[in-house]
């Protein structure tokens, strides 16, 4: 009986499932368009004499780009329009002004026809100077009619040839320009002046620097670089904490921006339900010249400045930005009408300006908060600290027992057999 009504099950089901489609269209597929603006990349390659050199895993680095490139265009994901300018690539001669212009779009910054910009890449020869001012300039210019991530992933393996156009003074006027777009600088075995001005570039529109000295580093660092364009762009909010829990801004999950005076404490306030965590993060970046040993403390406490946690984190002048974290889980009640805890977090920094440094206006400091239900499943709770760990370690006990009774058993067994022979 069980075995003739199971077809007839499978066809309802089927029918049900054709019935929901045809009720409910299915959302739309990969590559259809959502409605939301696509994100861009455009892959800025310096193809200049120098990319001849052959000290990049054996090969030259060249070569290392275009295996690199031919990779990453296979991993792009579908949503990134993705674009390609060489600098350096055309002029061969001697003729510095007419090097300075050698920049070219070579794939349109747009959907990606991966055929087609592979073939384009295959065609590139290292063959004149390095123009990356007046590459980053028409590189601006080649994002049109999206509001969505704006993104330059510059690739060089040597300084710009072409001053006085100073690459970094053109990366400070992009982003003063406020268009929302990010510089990316990687160094093909970089030398210390390189480094200096591929990180200032980077720097000046809160981009990042990265050393490359192997094919594999550069084929990964590009793919990370592409698929960041896709995450959702956060924008930090603008607050003003106070000198005191009392008057300070209530905060909701969300990323938050101020600026902190040397030796100042800011104060914000987080209304924490019963089952719920509060997360929370905070960088302050040293944006003047200050004196090594540092550091940044982040307090949550209650009203009554009782303190509940604490994070902290020490710096020596080797960095430019001190980061520390806290969490805090707050139990669940059994009144439903039980009210949230108001937390007030407290930031302190123990920064010393340099002589004759400005104190004022105060540094940056960025605040990432994040307030989420807490685990409440018996199973996501840690066991005597060992999580899930601890039935593991009650098989391992038990094995353990019954293979011990086993062998003194047997020991026994043959003793007696011995002495009986």
């Amino acid at each position: 009986m069980i075995t003739r009504q199971r077809p007839a099950a499978v066809v309802c089901a089927l029918l049900a499932a054709l019935t929901a489609g045809i009720a409910f269209p299915a959302s739309a597929a990969a590559g259809e368009p959502t409605g939301e603006p696509a994100p861009q990349v455009d892959l800025v390659l310096d193809v200049s004499g120098s990319m001849r050199a052959r000290d990049i895993d054996g090969g030259s680095r060249i070569a290392a780009a275009k295996q690199a490139f031919n990779e990453v265009l296979d991993a792009t994901p579908d949503e990134v329009e993705l674009g390609i300018r060489t600098l350096g690539a055309n002029y061969p001669g001697d003729d510095q002004k007419t090097g300075c212009k050698d920049t070219a779009q070579l794939y349109p910054v747009g959907p990606l026809d991966r055929t087609e910009a592979k073939t384009a890449v295959a065609t590139l020869s290292p063959t004149g100077w390095t123009p990356i001012g007046p590459a980053l300039l028409k590189a601006a210019d080649d994002f049109k009619g999206s509001d969505g991530s704006k993104r330059i992933v510059l690739i060089s393996d040597g300084e710009d040839t072409c001053a006085p156009l100073d690459p970094c003074e053109v990366a400070r006027e992009i982003a003063a320009k406020g268009i929302g777009l990010t510089i990316d600088t990687l160094g093909l075995v970089p030398n210390a002046k390189m480094r200096r001005q591929l990180s200032c570039i980077a720097e000046a529109t809160g981009g990042t620097y990265t050393s490359v000295e192997h094919t594999d580093e550069l084929t990964d660092r590009v793919n990370q670089l592409v698929d960041r364009a896709a995450d959702p762009v956060v924008t930090p909010v603008a607050t003003e904490g106070a000198t005191s829990c009392t008057n300070a801004p209530t905060l909701k999950s969300g990323l938050y921006t101020d600026r902190e005076e040397f030796g100042q404490q800011r104060w914000y306030r987080v209304d924490v339900e019963p089952g719920q965590e509060m997360r929370a993060s905070v960088s302050v970046a040293a944006d003047r010249a200050v004196n090594p040993d540092h550091g940044v403390l982040l307090r949550a406490v209650t009203v009554q400045g009782r303190e509940i946690v604490r994070g902290e984190a020490a710096g020596n002048g080797r960095t430019d930005v001190v980061s520390t974290g806290l969490r805090y889980p707050k139990a669940e009640s059994d009144d439903d009408s039980a009210p949230a805890e108001t937390v007030c977090l407290q930031v302190t920094n123990s920064f010393s300006a340099a002589a004759g440094v400005k104190t004022t206006p105060g540094m940056p400091l960025e605040l990432t908060l994040d307030v989420v239900d807490s685990a409440s499943a018996a199973s996501d709770v840690a066991s005597f600290g060992l999580g899930r760990g601890w039935w593991l370690l009650g098989a391992l006990i038990l094995t353990g027992f019954l293979a011990g009774v086993l062998w003194g058993w047997l020991s026994r067994w043959r003793v007696a057999v011995w002495r009986t022979n």
